[in-house]
């Protein structure tokens, strides 16, 4: 009787090799986030608003891992709902501010706060001063951007010199046309703002990506809107996106701390997997240890 097969491992040392793929894979995940003339180590961009208590949001910021916290403008000083100064509880030394034109309907109304927070930031000689989120809604039940009012809101702040991170829809065909006139960065929403409904297409996604990279593969698309979850987080750089920006999912979660820690772990995770390149689907199972040397015969 013939002896078995016998299985013998060979001694291989793969360490060198492994040891210089994981290097290029750490350096490739760990470059900046490029949007315009700022750099961010973290691709989350975190709000401020909806949080229990501004010692919540402080905490929850720090949990992020998010070098960046997007303020809505509030007449003269940036405030939250309880009327409290947000500046008293995030350190500008130590994160970059966006302001943003939350609460905006027209184009005049957005450019207006958009200059505003322009003044404030200046006088507090943070840098975030000359850039910010252009929010120009549809109307109050959607909170839908209102795309002609966007177009133009965006074209007269960047030619007042703003650097401009612009909410839009999923339209690839808006999309193209905020580039177009100049956008630093087009933002398409993920879902409606603040419903945590997650990615609800990402076929509009992944078309807005391959529009506006063609030319330019290191224009920034940041995902703004609609996450509810850590994983929306992972879909949401697995599916090529540069950024991420949230807030709700973590002010509304049970327990915002640990959810903004989450959330950083999974902007690392997704942005990694994005990189690497998942494997193909596949209609039928393909086993994953060789046929090789197998003793037992198919049952077929």
């Amino acid at each position: 009787m013939a002896e078995p097969t016998q299985c013998i491992a060979k001694d291989v040392d793969m360490s060198e090799s492994w040891s210089a793929v994981d290097t290029a894979s750490k350096q490739t995940a760990n470059l900046p986030l490029k949007v315009g003339k700022y750099s961010l180590e973290s691709r989350l961009i975190v709000g401020s608003g909806r949080f229990d208590t501004p010692e919540l949001m402080r905490d929850s910021l720090a949990a992020s891992g998010s070098q960046c916290v997007t303020v809505a403008v509030r007449r003269e000083r940036l405030y939250d709902r309880q009327g409290k100064n947000l500046l008293e509880y995030i350190d500008p030394d130590k994160y970059l501010l966006l302001p943003n034109t939350a609460g905006c309907y027209n184009a005049a109304d957005a450019v207006r706060v958009a200059k505003l927070g322009r003044e404030i930031l200046r006088s507090l000689e943070n840098p975030g001063a000359d850039w910010v989120k252009l929010e120009v809604l549809g109307d109050s039940k959607t909170l839908l951007p209102d795309p002609i009012a966007t177009v133009e809101a965006c074209k007269m702040l960047v030619d007042d010199g703003f650097q401009v991170l612009v909410y839009s829809s999923d339209d690839p065909i808006v999309a193209r046309r905020l580039k177009d006139i100049g956008a630093t960065s087009v933002m398409p929403a993920g879902s409606p703002i603040g419903s945590g409904q997650g990615i609800l297409n990402p076929n509009n996604l992944r078309i807005i990506l391959e529009s506006l990279k063609a030319d330019d593969p290191d224009y920034p698309v940041i995902i703004d809107a609609g996450v509810g979850t850590a994983s929306d987080v992972a879909v949401a750089f697995e599916l090529g996106a540069d950024g991420v920006l949230l807030n709700s999912a973590i002010a509304y979660a049970r327990h915002p701390i640990l959810m903004a820690e989450a959330m950083k772990f999974a902007a690392i995770s997704g942005r990694k997997a994005y990189l690497a390149g998942r494997m193909p689907k596949r209609l039928y199972a393909q086993a994953s240890s060789p046929e090789a040397g197998i003793i037992t015969s198919r049952p077929w």
